[in-house]
């Protein structure tokens, strides 16, 4: 059974979305001012929190800032649909996804299937993705333990820019589109306005930073996509 740590002011809201839920086969812990909030997210008791933005005496963006910082659990933020500037800076402190106020019960728990089933580690085998290892150049990803390590450093990714990593890290020295990677790691179709890709790109650029000979390691296709590049040496004729 998937457990959901529910916070959420509005307390009408929060009672219709539990009896859905329910009938989903998920359980849901409810929170209407998010001060144990950190918590039960470490306490390993669910499997994915739904944070609203606006919570009383207190910030949720800062909430989930220190959630991420002590624990993996997946994140949804939930906003409101003109908080724009809210859900580029959760996506930047680690939400996983967003979804905007008002939703239907129905699309959140379509949210919550989509972000655990990219996030959960599948226990069948996938005859297209075999390797477990991935290396390229200088830098390795391991998916069996979501670890990424840089010239032997790890570098700690969250789960959402684990997967777009190895999407890119596949795709190595190809164009992969925007479409594309929505589609593969958050798991629905692109909308106009979702900034999702880009804002998890940018996170990974910081991280990454470029290669050790100064290029670009996560270049920018404008219009279409984002491609990890090789190394300038790696693509030289000898």
């Amino acid at each position: 059974m998937t457990r959901v740590l529910l916070v959420e002011d509005d307390r009408e809201l929060c009672h219709l979305v539990k009896e859905y839920l329910a009938m989903e086969g998920m359980e849901v812990t409810l929170s209407h001012d998010g001060r144990n909030v950190l918590e039960l997210a470490m306490s390993d008791n669910y499997d994915v929190l739904v944070l609203d933005v606006v919570l009383p005496g207190g910030n949720g963006l800062q909430l989930l800032r220190k959630v991420r910082i002590k624990s993996p659990i997946a994140i949804i933020m939930h906003t409101a649909r003109s908080e724009e500037s809210d859900r580029v800076i959760g996506l930047e402190h680690g939400a996983d996804d967003y979804i905007s106020k008002p939703c239907s019960p129905r699309e959140l728990a379509a949210r919550i299937r989509a972000v655990l089933r990219r996030l959960k580690p599948s226990s069948v085998p996938n005859p297209f993705h075999p390797v477990q290892r991935l290396e390229i150049g200088d830098l390795t990803l391991d998916k069996g333990s979501r670890r990424c390590c840089l010239r032997g450093q790890s570098i700690p990714l969250t789960d959402t820019e684990f997967l777009l990593l190895e999407v890119l890290g596949r795709s190595r020295g190809n164009v992969v589109t925007r479409k594309e990677l929505m589609q593969k790691v958050f798991d629905r179709q692109l909308s106009p306005l979702d900034r999702s890709v880009d804002v998890h790109i940018s996170n990974l650029r910081r991280k990454l930073g470029s290669h050790a000979d100064g290029t670009e390691r996560i270049r920018s296709i404008r219009n279409v996509g984002y491609l990890y590049a090789l190394p300038a040496e790696a693509c030289t004729p000898r």
